[in-house]
């Protein structure tokens, strides 16, 4: 909070005696040119106190679904964090098929911390499953009824998010070219709430709105449930390899600043579109498909930090990469 001052104190920074505001936290004394930037100075401190307080958490009740906090649009790593080599089983594992404990071409995954629990895109076998923390088999959660497009059907989903202020999912229905919003308790089928779109991933930001990636148009779409048409954030101009373009987008990582990541999978490189830019740039990849570490091939899913780190499964080199901000 800050209070005007007629004080004649002046503002060393820049000497000023007029606008001036005194910060009723610390007690200095800012122009108010300069309380903007003592405000970011604050913010940052909040930022660095959250991630301390989330890792000591973690610290206290360690869990294999929290190997990163993960709130809306705000992925928190620790510096100084070491990755494990050896990966622990927390869903499947049984070989391919259908039965509860097992899955088929499982894609993308959304956890839910406060539940402890992780809800799956389990895409061949048509349906939504829910795997709660030391379960040993899941519960199907939407579809399940086969391929089809019936309301309760689902085709080959890719993607969903979870909306708990209105207690549904939002599932890309690829096999069906739609967007579904389908009830989180006991739900029986689903609405289609977007037509004739190729969706494969989805998001939401802190904000409500969600980010759809049609994989045939080549853009991102941003849309809110009950508004009657979207707004295309990145792309649109077609199928190519141009910063303004995309090429087959597939997942998508909104920050709290509004960027929009993307991996672009044919262009085999992962985007950053600042909020309102035309033109994307090109934060890992983009150096043709290949395994060398300036390459990717097929990047799927992508999430970024809080120092601007970029995660990204390299799907056709088997392999998650770690991009440093900057970084070649």
């Amino acid at each position: 909070m800050t209070t005007a001052t007629t004080d004649k104190k002046l503002y060393d920074i820049c000497q000023k005696a007029k606008g001036i505001s005194k910060c009723e936290g610390c007690s200095k004394i800012f122009c108010y040119n300069h309380f903007g930037d003592h405000r970011q100075e604050l913010n940052q401190q909040l930022d660095e106190v959250e991630v301390t307080c989330d890792l000591f958490r973690q610290t206290l009740n360690p869990s294999p679904f929290c190997p990163i906090v993960v709130s809306p649009c705000k992925i928190k790593i620790n510096d100084n964090t070491r990755w494990l080599q050896d990966g622990i089983t927390i869903t499947g594992g049984n070989q391919r098929g259908n039965e509860l404990s097992q899955l088929d071409g499982p894609w993308g995954i959304c956890v839910d911390d406060d539940e402890q629990t992780i809800y799956i895109a389990d895409t061949f076998n048509h349906r939504i499953i829910e795997w709660k923390y030391g379960a040993t088999h899941g519960q199907v959660m939407a579809g399940g009824n086969g391929p089809g497009k019936r309301i309760d059907q689902l085709y080959e989903p890719t993607d969903l998010a979870v909306d708990k202020e209105k207690d549904c999912f939002i599932i890309c229905d690829r096999g069906n070219r739609r967007v579904v919003r389908w009830p989180r308790r006991n739900g029986t089928c689903g609405q289609t709430v977007i037509s004739d779109v190729q969706c494969y991933g989805l998001t939401k930001d802190h904000d409500k709105y969600f980010y759809i990636a049609d994989h045939e148009r080549h853009e991102i779409r941003r849309w809110r449930i009950g508004d009657t048409c979207e707004t295309v954030v990145a792309g649109g101009h077609g199928e190519g390899n141009r910063l303004d373009q995309l090429d087959s987008p597939g997942y998508i990582f909104v920050d709290k600043d509004y960027s929009v990541y993307i991996s672009d999978e044919k262009n085999h490189r992962v985007m950053k579109w600042i909020k309102g830019a035309t033109e994307g740039i090109v934060v890992a990849g983009g150096q043709g498909k290949g395994n060398g570490l300036a390459q990717l091939s097929g990047p799927r899913e992508v999430l970024a930090d809080q120092l601007g780190t970029v995660y990204v499964t390299d799907c056709g080199n088997h392999r998650v990469m770690l991009w440093s901000k900057g970084a070649t």
